[in-house]
């Protein structure tokens, strides 16, 4: 449903560029290289406003579980 264009280590939150709508509550894969893991969607922002769900072009801010690197996939599974 997307990819990951950014990583801020110290909030540990990814920006990902959506193909498809999101919510929270979503569960979701982000794969890559040497990413692979798979978490509950508890927390998304644009432009630093929490947002419940996303549509199809959003880039969105993810909390996120681990190390997320750019150009990683993100499924909705």
């Amino acid at each position: 449903i997307g990819k990951a264009t950014h990583y801020f280590p110290h909030v540990r939150a990814a920006v990902i560029k959506l193909k498809a709508p999101l919510a929270v509550g979503d569960t979701v894969k982000i794969k890559g290289h040497t990413t692979d893991f798979i978490q509950k969607v508890t927390s998304m922002q644009i432009d630093l406003v929490s947002i419940q769900s996303a549509k199809k072009g959003d880039e969105i801010g993810l909390l996120v579980d681990s190390r997320v690197r750019q150009n990683d996939s993100v499924i909705k599974v």
